[in-house]
């Protein structure tokens, strides 16, 4: 008779021993003993837990569990019974476990189990650290709500042999990290990771307390959005609620990189919210504000302060990671140091950085290469060094630029940032308008708190023909973070459109802040030539064509109108028209 095979839901928990083998090449018969004295003790937890073993072969354990809170609840259990029992052995002794946690098919045979159910498992065991828990994002959404305690989000991760990248979550167990065991110390995840800590309230009153916390719950939400870093849960950052706290002690115990912290202050009818983002490894201060608002429209007073502490945290992270990189990783060749290095050279946007950051970035792709961020970057920086007429870094700049950016689409799901700039290398490269802005408005939706994804909306809208929506948003990038890195593209946006309004001399008004955020923008020196050629002030548009010329040898008309795509060809008109009075050649 054919034997079937049964398939059902399960939640399964995978554990082994960190550094096993080399515990025993250093003390064979002690470590085995130890070893059998563990098991012994969690297998009986484990079955306390409604946990059925299916599987104990060397240091490795497996157990099946019919409810997923069960489950987590046995792994959080089994590494505290494990830090009990470690407490009196010597460092170099220890045997610290890691665990895995996944829900999903599992199918059966008489004595074991199969399937991406206890696959994945495997595999979040494989890349926790020892002494934590790590759950998929199946199961997080499972537990949230029914168990006591944190969970840190630590992002989508890939997984080795699993076909869709993972959501990953650390059980954080209380303050001290109690599911980790101490010698290892804290996690320092290769994406830095943020917590946002309940702001003091500083008056007292239940109602002020409520607002605060609604504050702290809508910024997490909003950072939650952005995938170049973490957020720890809020139910993991709240632990700290009416604590006086050090942010270097929250960071190790947490297990983060950055914190935001405030406070909360009432006088009368008015509130005052301040806000401030610290290194938590070194205490050093990265960006502080306060915001003034009024009782009477007190939730849109919460939602500007959610939008602009979001969106300035983004870019403040970001440039924290990059020196922090050159600091401390100057020579380091993982994925993320090589993309972080890339990062300031694809932004100043001359000939030489564009040619590194794309050596860069195509050695990222490298090490990972169905991340979206590195394909869409390197895709990017490869497309824009074809649109200016650069030389060439590989046979066809253009042909690989596009194939990087389809990649980076083909993964990116709802990845803002890599949704967003794809959308303007189709609209650049393709003259896909109508896809370009199909992305835009996803990019837009899947979190409108990024500046990168505003400024590129901006400029999307000013290829569609969408001017006033595209003074609009680029307007709205510039008032959010009016210092960052990257605002050229916003001023030399609006520059633009009041090129097609015929404003000439607001025109200039923009292009001049542009040249003051960035020298280096081949694309504002068009609109400065342009716009003073049609006031007539040839001598300062000759000064600026010779700076044009400098940046962007060989500059000719038709390269410009190639460069600046325009649904309606007569967008571009002001612009060559004042290039040609001023003596640009054609070819």
């Amino acid at each position: 008779m054919e034997h079937v095979l049964s398939r059902r839901l399960a939640a399964v928990l995978c554990a082994d021993v960190a550094g096993y083998s080399a515990l025993v090449g250093a003390d064979e018969s002690g470590t085995v003993a130890a070893l059998k004295g563990h098991q012994t003790a969690v297998l009986q937890l484990l079955q306390r837990h409604g946990g059925r073993v299916v599987d104990l072969a060397g240091d490795g354990i497996v157990a099946e569990f019919s409810s997923t809170v069960s489950a987590v609840e046995a792994a959080v259990a089994m590494q505290a019974l494990m830090a009990e029992r470690n407490a009196d052995v010597p460092v170099n002794k220890r045997l610290v476990f890691r665990v895995g946690v996944n829900q999903g098919d599992v199918v059966h045979d008489d004595s074991h189990i199969y399937g991406d159910g206890i696959n994945v498992a495997a595999r979040l065991q494989q890349i926790g650290e020892p002494g934590g828990v790590y759950v998929s994002g199946k199961v997080f959404e499972e537990v949230r709500d029914r168990m006591k305690t944190g969970f840190r989000d630590l992002g989508e991760r890939e997984l080795k042999n699993i076909a869709r990248p993972v959501r990953v979550f650390e059980v954080v167990t209380g303050v001290g990290r109690s599911t980790r065991s101490p010698e290892f110390g804290p996690v320092t995840p290769r994406r830095p990771t943020v917590a946002v800590l309940p702001f003091d309230n500083m008056g007292g009153d239940s109602e002020q307390e409520y607002f605060a916390d609604g504050v702290v719950e809508d910024i997490i939400t909003a950072l939650s959005r952005f995938r170049d870093f973490a957020v720890v849960a809020r139910n993991s950052s709240f632990v700290y609620k009416g604590r006086a706290v050090d942010v270097r002690q929250v960071g190790r115990e947490l297990g983060v990189r950055y914190v935001l912290e405030g406070s909360v202050r009432r006088a009368r009818d008015r509130l005052r919210i301040t806000a401030q983002l610290v290194d938590a490894m070194t205490g050093a201060h990265l960006w502080a504000d306060k915001f003034d608002g009024k009782l009477d429209d007190v939730f849109e007073f919460q939602d500007q302060i959610t939008l602009k502490v979001a969106s300035v945290a983004e870019p403040t992270i970001r440039w924290a990671e990059i020196e922090r990189s050159r600091r401390e990783r100057p020579d380091s060749v993982e994925a993320y140091d090589l993309y972080l290095r890339a990062l300031p050279m694809h932004l100043s946007q001359t000939r030489d950085a564009n040619a590194e950051a794309i050596a860069l970035l195509l050695k990222a792709i490298e090490l990972e290469p169905n991340n979206p961020t590195f394909l869409v970057y390197a895709g990017n920086a490869m497309l824009h060094r074809s649109t200016m007429g650069w030389p060439a870094i590989g046979t066809d700049d253009t042909a690989h630029g596009i194939e990087l950016v389809e990649r980076a689409l083909a993964n990116a799901r709802d990845d803002a940032v890599a949704l967003s700039l794809s959308s303007m290398m189709l609209i650049h490269n393709l003259r896909d308008y109508d896809r370009g802005l199909m992305l835009t408005q996803r990019a837009v939706e899947a979190n409108p708190n990024n500046l990168t994804v505003m400024i590129f909306a901006g400029i999307t809208h000013l290829h569609i023909g969408n001017v006033d929506d595209a003074i609009a948003f680029s307007e709205h990038a510039i008032r959010l973070s009016p210092s960052l890195d990257g605002a050229h593209w916003p001023l030399t946006a609006i520059s633009h459109a009041q090129m097609i309004k015929e404003n000439y001399e607001e025109a200039l008004v923009w292009a001049k802040r542009s040249v003051s955020a960035n020298p280096s923008f081949v694309c504002t020196y068009w609109m400065l030539v342009a716009a003073n050629a049609h006031l007539g002030r040839m001598d300062e548009a000759r000064r600026h064509l010779v700076t044009l010329k400098r940046l962007s040898p060989g500059v000719t008309i038709a390269q410009v109108w190639a460069a600046q795509p325009q649904k309606d060809a007569s967008r571009t008109q002001a612009i060559l028209d004042g290039l040609r009075l001023a003596g640009v050649a054609e070819q």
